[in-house]
């Protein structure tokens, strides 16, 4: 087996030295190489990743692409990766020693098509009190505790794979497409979706994953995400998302003015959690309600108006196909 570690970034120079320097020291027990998609950049990437490059037996290349977008810079490099495996992380993560090592481990032992690492904080700032686990997906967040377990797409998972720490196959690209740009990260957007999709399709083609704790990195999380007005930008961009994959993944046959019955069910349950965090003045029971509101109003918006057509996700023909409803509202428990 060789693995491609795979890295789209865009003016993070310094975060992407720190992860790039954690990534040539892991050692996998076979070759790997290291593959950074610039998307644009403006300050010093390209000089960061020459002399990583230099400083290290590891094969460490440089690729631009100039098309905005993370999907757009993944699709780039996807195909020129050498490895067997592709591992894909982000520039603002540091793998734990034994992470690759991990992937490889998870593979000869389970013989499975993907795989999905644990992601853990790098708190950069305390955490305000109105944050509470539910919510930590926002901040690409993934731990689905310290047990390996398989994956199958059902509400029981104990997470989704994520570009920030996900591992698959070669011929998974083969079977299911590349990312989908349409849905994927814009600078200056919190747009989201490609991940998302992507994981869709995994499992709609029956391919068969794994979570494994091991294979763990931990994510920057910076003190300006901490803030209330990121979270609602957040939810907004995602609730628009999801209205537009439900159109190509649908997630149940009941719909009542083109939404779920079990999403008009969910924001009454919604109003409720609202007036019990009211009367017993806790934060971060009234903001997890409070988001999940953010998220239905521009979900709800985006099925009403047909923006969605503009967006337009473009899945396989192995992809389409019911979906479990492991995403949107419903994955913010109460807490």
């Amino acid at each position: 087996m060789t693995i491609s570690v795979l890295i789209a970034t865009r003016n993070r120079a310094e975060l992407l030295r720190s992860t790039l320097d954690a990534i040539v020291r892991q050692d996998p027990g076979c070759g790997f190489e290291v593959v950074v998609a610039d998307n644009a950049s403006t300050d010093h990437t390209r000089a960061v990743v020459d002399a990583v490059a230099r400083d290290t037996s590891v094969p460490v290349r440089y690729v631009l692409e100039a098309t905005p977008g993370k999907s757009h810079a993944l699709n780039r490099i996807i195909p020129i990766a050498d490895g067997d495996l592709l591992v894909l992380t982000d520039d603002d993560v540091l793998p734990a020693p034994g992470w690759l090592r991990s992937y490889v481990s998870a593979f000869e032992r389970t013989g499975a098509d993907f795989a999905a690492g644990r992601i853990l904080a790098r708190w950069e700032a305390p955490q305000p009190r109105w944050l509470s686990p539910a919510l930590h997906a926002v901040l690409a967040i993934a731990d689905g505790g310290a047990s390996s377990v398989s994956l199958s797409g059902a509400p029981s998972d104990p997470i989704m794979p994520i570009g920030a720490n996900m591992a698959i196959r070669r011929h998974v690209i083969d079977r299911v497409g590349a990312m989908n740009p349409s849905l994927g990260k814009l600078h200056g957007t919190l747009r989201s979706g490609e991940d998302h999709e992507f994981a869709l399709k995994m499992f709609a083609a029956s391919l068969r994953g794994v979570y494994e704790p091991r294979a763990s990195v931990e994510h920057r999380v910076p003190a300006d995400r901490l803030r209330r007005s990121y979270f609602r930008r957040w939810f907004f961009a995602n609730g628009g998302v999801e209205a537009v994959l439900e159109s190509d993944h649908p997630t149940t046959s009941r719909y009542l003015l083109d939404i779920p019955g079990y999403l008009w069910r969910q924001a009454a349950t919604d109003v409720a959690r609202l007036a019990a965090a009211a009367l017993t003045l806790n934060p971060a029971r009234w903001t997890a309600a409070e988001m999940r509101f953010v998220w239905f109003a521009s979900y709800a918006w985006t099925r009403w108006t047909g923006s969605r057509k503009r967006l337009g996700p473009q899945p396989s023909a192995n992809a389409r196909g019911r979906r479990e409803r492991t995403w949107g509202p419903a994955s913010i428990e109460k807490s």
